[in-house]
């Protein structure tokens, strides 16, 4: 029933614009292919980099249209991420898939919990 047409949509939709938002809509996205539609990790994780790329990229355009990000601070952490995503990607391919479940677990705890008890710092 939740792997209807109309439903894959509805939760495409709310999840892109919350990865327009920044919000981790990506992290939402694992968590409804694995534990919703009990989905394959290792094919869950693929859909997820398929969903992200093309939602950053617009995202990403967008807001250099609009000046929110300098060009210059965004190639440095653009250039090294791809770097560590590449590395990581050939060392996950070779990890144990309910191992990398469970870390991607604690993760989604740690950032949950981060962000119930999150409080902006004030300006110097």
């Amino acid at each position: 029933m939740l792997n209807t047409p109309i439903i894959s949509t509805i939760v495409g939709i709310l999840l892109g614009f919350l990865t327009g938002l920044g919000t981790g809509g990506g992290s939402l996205l694992m968590l409804w292919l694995t534990a919703v539609l009990h989905m394959p990790a290792q094919q869950a994780r693929t859909i997820n980099l398929m969903f992200f790329l093309p939602c950053a990229l617009i995202a990403t355009i967008l807001r250099l249209r609009k000046g929110a990000i300098p060009l210059r601070k965004l190639l440095l952490p653009a250039l090294s991420g791809c770097i560590a995503a590449a590395v990581f990607s050939i060392f996950s391919n070779k990890m144990d898939t309910a191992q990398l479940e469970k870390l991607f677990g604690v993760l989604l705890l740690y950032t949950g919990i981060r962000e119930l008890f999150y409080r902006p710092r004030k300006p110097k």
